[in-house]
């Protein structure tokens, strides 16, 4: 059990380090295509992507699912699907109005969200090296993540509201990944994902095939890598981690993203930087001493 549990956090990281490098392919996004159009565009390939792996595994023998499986993967994937496609859509608003670092930081937030949502609504007590752990990596975010003053403005407002929808999708994954077919809840939650994101772009903004075109490459990336692969192996990993462990292990991706801007964009950590990821880094060695509930 514990060695399947270390394989699960393993997983996490991995799909930390994807959404990391993730934000530099939006980045270069952003400059050819707007936001939304982007967002529907990777979710759309990421459901195709999931959708085309369930029919390879359809050419094999017949596997019988229960109606509690087929509906567990049809709800879940409605669900995690909404969570998902809104919490994107608030970043990406918030994004207009506020700085990446703070974004990153607010949006990261998810990692004391989970565990307070699980005590005040499901009663789920956490041991007191979570919230140890826990402090550690919102401590650790701020300091890699805001570098001026702390201002609640209106594009940090959307985001709080990006962070406890993530918190949602989070604990929705935790609820029906164990009683749903896992792909299926995916491709699901994939569709719905790039269906909201659609529907404001068609009205909001003027899609067109030329852009797509242009932003090709940071669509394929974040839509098979980002979305496809990433998402799936947090729904995979979430079968067996805690899902406060899992948010702290996720937060990663902010470390994984400031690595990959300064090794890809040429940016450069500050000292402040270097130490946020430092403390975040400890909050996960430490994280590994829980044991499962």
């Amino acid at each position: 059990m514990a060695r399947t549990r270390l394989i699960a956090h393993a997983l996490l990281v991995l799909t930390a380090l994807i959404w990391g490098v993730a934000f530099v392919a939006q980045r270069s996004g952003m400059e050819l295509i707007e936001p939304m159009t982007f967002n529907a565009a990777r979710m759309a390939l990421a459901a195709m992507a999931v959708a085309t792996r369930r029919r390879e595994r359809g050419t094999g023998p017949a596997v019988k699912i229960s109606a509690a499986v087929c509906r567990n993967t049809w709800l879940g994937g409605l669900c995690c699907g909404t969570f998902l496609g809104a919490a994107s859509i608030f970043q990406q608003m918030g994004l207009v109005y506020t700085d990446a670092g703070k974004a990153g930081f607010i949006t990261t937030l998810y990692i004391l969200l989970v565990p307070v949502i699980r005590f005040a609504v499901f009663r789920k007590k956490q041991a007191r090296l979570v919230w140890l752990a826990v402090a550690m990596g919102v401590l650790g975010l701020y300091l890699l993540c805001v570098t001026q003053s702390f201002t609640l403005t209106r594009g940090d407002a959307l985001l709080c509201v990006c962070a406890f929808l993530f918190s949602g999708h989070i604990l929705c994954c935790d609820h029906f990944a164990p009683r749903g077919w896992l792909l299926g809840i995916c491709a699901v939650q994939f569709a719905v994902a790039s269906a909201l994101s659609w529907l404001i772009a068609l009205f909001a903004e003027t899609p067109t095939w030329d852009k797509l075109v242009s932003a090709a490459v940071p669509i394929l990336y974040c839509g098979l890598l980002s979305g496809g692969v990433g998402y799936t192996l947090q729904m995979f990993a979430q079968k067996h981690t805690d899902p406060t462990v899992a948010s702290l292990l996720m937060s990663l991706e902010a470390v994984f993203a400031a690595a990959a801007g300064a090794l890809l964009l040429g940016e450069r950590m500050s000292a402040r930087e270097l130490i946020g990821c430092a403390i975040m880094f400890a909050a996960i060695i430490i994280i590994q001493f829980q044991k499962n509930e």
